[in-house]
């Protein structure tokens, strides 16, 4: 019958179009997560601050409160911490008064508490505290997990004075009117939150819910920092799509038949909720009932008999349709509806009614399957990953026992989402249980993060914490610059001889030595008007002469030279040399420093003590190099900022955040009591690394540091620097996250045995794990890499970790930084100061939150300082370079 196939027809979507209304829907979920589309998303995409489904250890009595199509549901759920595999449930049902649901709102909550207070009555006392969770099936906007305010009403609910009230305040008044004092609300959840809740066990977590009853919504397991119009950051947040608005805005016109038209014409709302009027089990069988109106005007269904029947709005329920597309007794059921209504329907009417059932229910099925596929991918892209495997808890009439509607679904999900494979279960306790899970999860995670905090309080510094550093390291500064305090100074304040730094006008040809650690490089420099131009190469330093004799150490620099010369055509040349010496040294003059201790796995014996500059002369001497001109030593903190002061002649202030950490500034002569002479100024090596080792930042050390201390090589030396640079951070972050293992926050109390070895956890994990707000697919190689069985929370708590590790390291840094713009800036007597500091180092470089949060706090810590940061692109071997170029100008005839 060509009437009966184009019906049909148009009741059946093609998968192409089923994969277009996915890709919207994809589109309409981003909208509606954003802070700035939000507002016009058909999708609202409803944060529930729910972070965090069961790990089976919630344990202990929940009730719950369910606010259902006409009943008020309340529930008692014993859970006993054994994987929630056995809850214990006791509750009972009340039947709503139909002038309840469109009266008072006042009224509605106290007929609710009321229900409470009689099934506490009737299953006798609890005195201890009863947290409550309230499952609350309309849309609100959650802004924490106990506060809701009522979006609007749906479902046949008008009351009045509800609509933007929060709604967990409303219901715990009206609790408190009972006085039922140990009764709190915890947490509200709509029914599909529930859905998912319930649906989860230890074994088997599950991330998205799909309620298909009456009404149609989805949630799932969000990535926290996409959920812009909630506060979170890190972790997962379940979001409630309140999918039913989906093709509000005419994005469904297409597939919308006039019978879905007819349906929403008589509806309560039309034009609203188009996609829910398309799938919801309160529309189907109005739907059918247009389908066989327009047949039946059109004598190919009921040819001669009185249809009038079928003009009656609910005549034809849902559950009837869901009956008639049974495979086996699916044809009785058609002819006993058909007859219940008075239609005496023959073989091929009742023939033709169940091919209309079955496609306008398939038809449901596969628009279900397209907005769980654009979830499904949705959570697949965000988290990064090839594949997604995952849970989805079902609930509603539509898929309970209706074989048929199942394999649509199924079918065409997979279909429409290839790349995830998720497995469906279907909720046996309604969503009442999982509002207990909801609640229990809610506390638990409370008292973890009580616990957490408690861990990570000592990390934590308060703005009063990091002014007094401040004030310490000026003090500290003070002492290492004065004549008679300098030999107590933590913070050494070493004359480096550099009294200017490059104004452009330098120019010439120079050579540079750059020895910092197992690598050292030997650099030629030309400085022009056009710029400079630099040729280098890579020396390596065997272990065996960093630890043997400081003449072989000295020999094998000069061999390297001698190399390096040959190769650029020098060895005719007699250049003024730069060397970075990235070592401690009291520096005696530009050209002349003692060697103070070896750091970095050095320990070349007869060196310390002594001239290095007079050292690496008298190499040359014996290995008969005549052409070698030292003209000064700095350190790599000095040579970086002269780096940088030849493109900003601002640049007056050095930084290293690397391995180590050390500063440099240029300071006043007339300030400088350890060397003779007021006028000018000259660059101060700061050696800030061991500000601290005289006690003064005890009260800051935490045991984690302490014990980090303890297993250096140095300890007690270089604390500052042990409690910012990338040496030691890893470590740190090991210690606490042992520590967190301890107290069963982490691993499930079972940390791998490789975390407790010395160094296993690399500075560069703390720079991958803060890479971007997810990272997953990196926290889980690092994970793998580490033995760690982590769960997701595990995952999202080590991030918390590392990121409270790196932020203190950037805020005490920036509170050093503070102390020498605020010296600079009272020397020169000035209201603003504005400076620029040359920066090198991977910590500041790679890490990808240290500059920000150093940057930050700088600028709070010194408002009257405007602080320029350039990277120094070169290293500072350039700077060495410079210092000699600088040199050569100033000494030049």
């Amino acid at each position: 019958c060509p009437q009966v196939q184009r019906a049909l027809r148009a009741l059946t979507i093609p998968l192409e179009r089923l994969q277009v209304m996915k890709n919207h829907m994809m589109q309409a979920m981003c909208k509606g997560l954003s802070r700035q589309t939000h507002a016009q998303a058909t999708l609202q995409m409803l944060p529930t601050y729910i972070c965090s489904t069961p790990d089976g250890t919630e344990k202990g009595n929940f009730l719950v409160v369910e606010l259902c199509q006409s009943q008020v549901r309340t529930l008692l759920v014993t859970l006993l911490g054994d994987g929630n595999l056995s809850p214990q449930m006791m509750y009972k049902t009340f039947d709503m008064p139909e002038e309840i649901m469109k009266g008072e709102g006042e009224a509605l909550f106290d007929f609710i508490a009321q229900c409470l207070s009689q099934f506490l009555a009737d299953i006798g006392s609890f005195q201890e505290r009863l947290p409550l969770g309230f499952v609350f099936p309309f849309s609100c906007q959650q802004t924490q997990l106990n506060k809701a305010e009522l979006i609007s009403w749906s479902k046949g609910f008008s009351c009045s004075n509800v609509e933007g009230k929060d709604v967990v305040q409303l219901l715990q008044s009206a609790i408190n009117k009972q006085e039922l004092s140990h009764v709190e609300v915890v947490a509200l959840m709509n029914d599909t939150v529930g859905t998912m809740m319930t649906c989860s066990t230890e074994r088997a977590p599950c991330e998205v819910a799909l309620v298909m009853d009456k009404g149609s919504n989805c949630c799932f397991m969000a990535e926290a920092h996409l959920v812009e119009m909630a506060e979170e950051t890190s972790g997962r947040m379940c979001v409630n799509t309140e999918w039913g608005c989906f093709g509000d805005n005419g994005s469904l016109n297409d597939i919308v038949t006039p019978y879905d038209t007819c349906v929403d014409g008589e509806s309560s709302s039309p034009g609203e909720k188009r996609f829910e009027k398309m799938v919801g089990s309160l529309y189907l069988g109005e739907i059918v009932r247009h389908v066989l109106i327009a047949l039946a005007a059109e004598k190919v269904l009921f040819t001669g008999k009185n249809v009038a029947v079928l003009k009656e709005k609910g005549v034809l329920k849902t559950q009837q349709v869901l009956d008639i597309i049974k495979h086996e007794e699916g044809m009785a059921a058609t002819k006993n509806a058909l007859e219940a209504l008075g239609l005496q329907p023959n073989e091929r009417d009742c023939g033709r009614v169940q091919q209309i059932c079955l496609a306008v229910v398939s038809r449901a099925a596969s628009l279900y399957a397209a907005g769980l596929a654009a979830v499904l991918t949705y959570m697949c892209h965000t988290r990064d990953m090839d594949q997604l495997l995952v849970n989805v808890g079902v609930d509603g009439e539509l898929y309970h026992g209706h074989t048929r509607f199942e394999e649509v679904l199924h079918t065409v999900t997979r279909l429409l989402a290839p790349e995830c494979v998720a497995t469906f279960i279907p909720t046996t306790d309604g969503s009442g249980r999982g509002a207990a899970m909801v609640t229990a999860v809610a506390l638990r995670l409370e008292a973890r993060r009580r616990e957490v905090n408690e861990v990570l309080a000592p990390l934590r510094l308060s703005r009063a914490d990091l002014e007094q550093v401040q004030a310490l390291m000026r003090q500290e500064m003070e002492r290492g610059l004065g004549r008679e305090t300098h030999d107590n100074a933590s913070v050494r304040m070493l004359p480096s001889y550099v009294c200017s730094t490059p104004d452009g006008t330098e120019q010439g040809q120079f050579l540079a030595l750059d020895l910092g650690g197992t690598n050292f490089r030997v650099l030629v420099v030309h400085v022009t008007e056009e710029g400079i131009r630099m040729a280098s190469e890579i020396y390596v330093i065997p272990t065996a002469i960093m630890q043997g004799s400081g003449e072989a150490l000295f020999d094998h620099i000069i061999d390297c030279i001698l190399d390096f010369q040959m190769k650029q055509n020098l060895m005719n040349h007699v250049l003024p040399l730069g060397f970075t010496f990235s070592f401690p040294c009291k520096q005696v003059g530009l050209d002349k420093a003692l060697l103070l201790t070896w750091t970095k796995g050095f320990s070349a014996s007869n060196c310390v003590g002594q001239d290095v500059v007079q050292m690496l002369r008298e190499a040359a001497q014996r290995k008969q190099h005549s052409g070698l001109n030292v003209v000064a030593l700095v350190n790599d903190t000095v040579g970086t900022m002269m780096s940088c002061g030849y493109d900003d002649p601002k640049c007056e202030i050095g930084l290293i955040v690397g391995t180590g950490t050390n500063a440099c500034y240029m300071e006043e002569m007339r300030n400088v009591g350890t060397v003779e002479g007021d006028e000018g100024r000259m660059c101060i090596n700061m050696e800030w690394g061991a500000f601290g080792d005289n006690g003064c930042l005890d009260h800051i050390f935490s045991n984690f540091d302490k014990v980090v201390d303890d297993q250096t090589i140095n300890p007690g030396k270089q604390r500052f620097e042990k409690l910012i640079s990338g040496m030691y951070l890893g470590e740190i972050v090991r210690h606490i996250l042992l520590a967190m293992a301890d107290r069963k926050l982490l691993f499930q109390g079972k940390p791998t045995p490789k975390l407790y070895c010395k160094d296993i956890f690399k500075t560069k994990f703390l720079s991958t794990i803060e890479l971007d707000e997810l990272a997953l697919r990196q926290v889980r190689a690092i994970l793998q890499e580490l033995e760690l069985n982590a769960s997701h929370e595990d995952s999202v708590l080590m991030l918390e970790v590392c990121r409270t590790v790196s932020l203190r390291a950037a805020q005490l840094c920036a509170a050093g930084l503070a102390a020498v713009v605020e010296k600079m800036r009272e020397n020169q007597g000035l209201n603003q100061l504005s400076v620029t500091v040359g920066v090198d180092g991977t910590l500041y470089k790679l890490h990808p939150n240290f500059s920000k949060n150093l940057q930050k706090t700088l600028q709070d810590l010194a408002p009257n300082c405007t602080v320029t940061f350039m990277p120094s692109e070169d290293g500072s071997g350039k700077g060495a370079a410079l210092v000699a170029a600088v040199a050569c100008r100033i000494n030049s005839p």
